[in-house]
């Protein structure tokens, strides 16, 4: 007989591949023990008895499959998160890529937008961001609506500020964003060259050509597969001698595309060579 345990694996997993059969979300090969703390967390918050409920209720109710979602995606992210990257990508990558007479960014999993108006923030101030685009896509439509959105609460300046300040920021903050309401914004001159869509890693194909590729603490989440799918992904859409930027908590795999060298090893920045 099955114990509990083998019984609550057994009831996610079905609920993960009716979630792929009717939206096309493939949660199933993400890494286990993070998908069930999600999943969990989301029977929580749905106030439902079990999975069973929730599974028939988000397979006719597209509103509760979104809010779901929600609940299945990781959203941690700040302005300038972990500084000594974002210092190592001002002082050693930017003027790599002066060499560029444009340069595409790709933010995947890019969440509510912080990482991606911080990249252009740097650039704006190294005076690259002109004649840079930059692509940020999310799997979560909630978490792309906020990031066009630009749009953060006032009591997350001072982290903000501190994060820029201790990354090397030139100015301030301010010049950046609009304040009103308990609430800043982006201002629209620094979303210019932003484009934010939905693109899901584990089915979607990689974009056009990049020069940097920011993936921080996404593969973290993903089964050994998916993962693998995704360095693949990478690997087919930079140049060569391009930036593939993981989290501080990341590491390359052992088993990744052999075109990746370590370039940054602390900062878990690798260069692009030849394969």
């Amino acid at each position: 007989m099955p114990s509990p345990t083998e019984v609550e694996e057994l009831e996610i997993g079905l609920f993960l591949r009716a979630i792929h059969a009717r939206y096309g979300y493939r949660f199933q090969d993400y890494a286990p023990g993070s998908m069930q703390r999600r999943v969990r967390a989301a029977l929580a918050r749905s106030g439902l008895r079990n999975l069973g409920e929730l599974q028939h209720q988000l397979l006719t109710d597209p509103r509760c499959f979104a809010s779901v979602l929600d609940d299945l995606t990781v959203r941690v992210s700040d302005l300038f998160r972990d500084p000594p990257f974002f210092r190592a990508l001002r002082e050693k990558i930017a003027p790599l890529l002066r060499t560029y007479p444009v340069v595409k960014i790709w933010h995947a999993g890019c969440a509510s937008g912080e990482e991606a108006y911080s990249a252009a923030i740097l650039l704006s101030e190294l005076g690259l961001y002109d004649r840079t685009q930059i692509y940020a896509t999310d799997m979560s439509p909630s978490a792309l609506d906020m990031a066009r959105a630009g749009v953060y609460t006032e009591d997350r300046v001072a982290s903000f500020e501190q994060n820029y300040r201790d990354s090397g920021g030139q100015r301030s903050l301010a010049d950046y964003f609009s304040s009103a309401y308990g609430r800043v914004a982006v201002r629209e001159e620094l979303r210019r060259n932003i484009v934010f869509f939905q693109h899901d890693l584990t089915v979607d194909y990689a974009l056009g050509e990049m020069q940097l590729v920011f993936c921080r603490n996404v593969l973290i989440y993903l089964g050994k597969a998916l993962r693998a799918r995704a360095l693949a992904t990478f690997s087919d859409c930079l140049s060569h001698g391009g930036f593939l930027c993981l989290g501080m908590n990341e590491g390359m795999p052992s088993d990744a595309p052999l075109s990746f060298a370590e370039f940054l090893p602390r900062e878990r920045i690798y260069r692009k060579g030849p394969a």
